[in-house]
């Protein structure tokens, strides 16, 4: 009687523990395993990257880091940054005077799974939206043309700024971590997050308009990169009209129109930057395509975040004690 009653319990706890184990341990990012992912352009250079670990970087203006770090999903394997007004002048623009003090928002970089693209989560600080320009939609097309993908970023600020110099501590992260960024693809992609400002601001009331439109830059990008690989160069006349369509296609072209000039010519700048050649691209595009196209408002990834947080963590360590405590009472059976 009491072997049937075992076999019973032991079949159901085999059951629960299946449907319990199998999400996480499916979907837990592990930083340290994961490893530089590039693609080649035609020169045979790496123009695509990923990280080796987490890094944090805090602007050197940014105060309250302690919360910040909260915010910021912030572990203790994470290899802390600051970015500096020196940064902001050698990775985004070297002909700003910008200051120490400026430099207010502050980033979270982890590497994740190969395919993942680049996903982007703009974070509250005390209930306040400080990022008050950027939108993640914007950041996470603008790194993936930079070259950085496979990576989550989370942005923050402790007080309303732009937003504009995150960009800084991404691309310092990646240099941290062995890699400089091609300089004529950051100027191009820094040139496209300013150079789609106007749009997303005169769309301001619609929350999924920013997805749609970098998704439109990105297919635009795809296409430019796919034509090169054939060894053609694409016009400029070629790219307005491949961007037109896709704008058609995501059936924002009448509330964009009236501000493609300047999205045209940091496209032509992408088509003149190494990364375009990339015989990569288009696949690790593809991947934050398919993040931002359907995305609204600032939060693109909130599984991977949540198990990258402190919160995360500790239901992990609490599943794990549950197991140990169900181990302990079978051998009581015996």
């Amino acid at each position: 009687m009491k072997s049937a009653k075992l076999a019973k319990t032991l079949t159901a706890a085999a059951l629960t523990l299946t449907l319990l184990a199998v999400p996480v341990s499916s979907t837990v990012v592990h930083a340290a395993d994961q490893v530089t992912s590039s693609s080649t352009s035609a020169s045979s250079t790496s123009q695509t990257h990923t990280l080796k670990k987490s890094y944090v970087v805090y602007g050197a203006g940014a105060a309250d880091k302690g919360k910040l770090s909260q915010v910021l999903a912030v572990g203790d394997d994470f290899t802390t940054l600051t970015a500096t007004a020196d940064d902001y002048q050698k990775y985004i623009n070297p002909n700003d005077s910008t200051t120490n003090a400026a430099m207010v928002s502050s980033v979270s970089i982890v590497p994740t799974d190969p395919g993942s693209g680049v996903q982007v989560n703009v974070k509250k600080f005390n209930g306040d939206n400080n990022i008050t320009k950027v939108t993640a939609q914007q950041y996470a097309m603008v790194a993936q043309m930079a070259g950085v993908t496979d990576v989550m970023i989370t942005v923050s600020a402790n007080r309303p700024v732009s937003g504009e110099s995150a960009l800084t501590g991404v691309y310092k992260a990646i240099a941290t971590d062995g890699v400089d960024l091609n300089s004529q693809n950051t100027q191009s992609a820094n040139q496209m997050l300013g150079a789609t400002n106007g749009a997303i601001a005169a769309n301001k009331d619609d929350g999924s308009y920013p997805g749609k439109l970098m998704a439109a830059v990105g297919d635009t990008t795809k296409s430019i990169n796919q034509q090169k690989k054939q060894g053609e160069t694409p016009t400029k006349t070629t790219i307005q009209t491949t961007l037109n369509q896709n704008l058609q296609e995501r059936n924002i072209y009448n509330q964009t129109k009236n501000y493609t000039g300047p999205i045209i010519n940091a496209l032509v700048q992408f088509n003149n930057s190494p990364i375009s050649s990339s015989k990569d691209y288009s696949s690790h595009v593809n991947d934050t395509i398919k993040n931002v196209k359907n995305s609204s408002g600032d939060i693109m990834n909130k599984a991977k975040k949540f198990l990258n947080s402190a919160d995360g963590q500790a239901a992990q360590q609490k599943a794990l004690s549950w197991w140990n405590k169900f181990v302990n009472w079978l051998r009581n059976w015996f």
